[in-house]
Parts: structure tokens; sequence; C-alpha cells
């Protein structure tokens, strides 16, 4: 996938916003209202759902989200983005750039690497259906498991 010069060299996320969402992440519930700041054809084929989670949207068909409150008590939300490390990444890759934030938000998606290294070290390879929620957290910060 090819990504816009303007990202950071330490940040090369494997899936768009776009695929993320058709992929199924976050329950299909983030990100339901289809905020108007965003591209169009970014909800043209996203698995959606307005009313609640939904497991079943997510690719791998398990929960891996954790609530809103959990991540407001472990500070991983700012002012600038109220919905997450998401939406975040959806405003870097339309062109937005606050320095500090920045890398911060890379610096947290970095850190999901060590989810990498569980399933390489204690699956085989292309076996998808090894670790899901693990995959399925994966899937939430841009990395695509199923290519390993």
């Amino acid at each position: 996938m090819k990504f816009p010069d303007n990202f950071d060299p330490e940040f090369k996320p494997e899936l768009t916003p776009k695929e993320m969402l058709e992929l199924g992440v976050f329950g299909g519930h983030y990100m339901s209202d289809k905020p108007l700041e965003y591209p169009r054809d970014w909800f043209e084929n996203a698995k959606l759902n307005s009313e609640k989670h939904d497991k079943n949207l997510n690719y791998f068909g398990v929960n891996a989200s954790q609530p809103l409150s959990v991540w407001k008590a472990k500070g991983w939300i700012s002012k600038y983005d109220p919905r997450g490390w998401f939406e975040w990444y959806c405003r870097y890759y339309l062109g937005r750039r606050i320095p500090d934030e920045d890398a911060r938000q890379i610096k947290r998606w970095k850190a999901m690497r060590r989810h990498i290294v569980q399933i390489r070290n204690n699956c085989r390879a292309g076996d998808v259906h090894c670790r899901p929620r693990q995959r399925q957290a994966l899937l939430h910060w841009a990395y695509d498991s199923r290519k390993f």
C-alpha cells in the first residue's frame, strides 16, 4: 500500500483507515456516525453498526476492544482526538500534523509490535485462526497479521 510521502519515516502502517473499516474493526461501532471530515468512500463498504459494538463485524470475529473509560483512565486519549488512536490515524493520514502528539501516537503504534512477535512465535505461518484476539488488536492498529 502506498502512503503519503509526509508520513514520519518511523510510522509504516500496513493498512489505510478505509481498508481497516472495510475489513472490520472496533465491532463496527467506532465511526459508525460517518463523520463528515473523512472521505465518503471510506464508509461505502465499511462494516458498521450504529447501535452497538458487534464482535461479529470484526474481521477475526472476536472482541479485542476496551471501553473508552479504560482508554481515558490510562491516559490514552488526548484533547486532539477524543475518539482515540484511530481518530488520530485518520487525521494524520489526511495530512494533519501535531508534532508532539504524532510522536506519542507513533510510539504507541510501535509498542504493538510485541503482538507480532508473539504470533510469529506461537502460530504456524498462514494460520490466521491462531491468536485471533491479538490479530484483531493488531488490525485496530493498522497492522495486517494476515501476511504472517
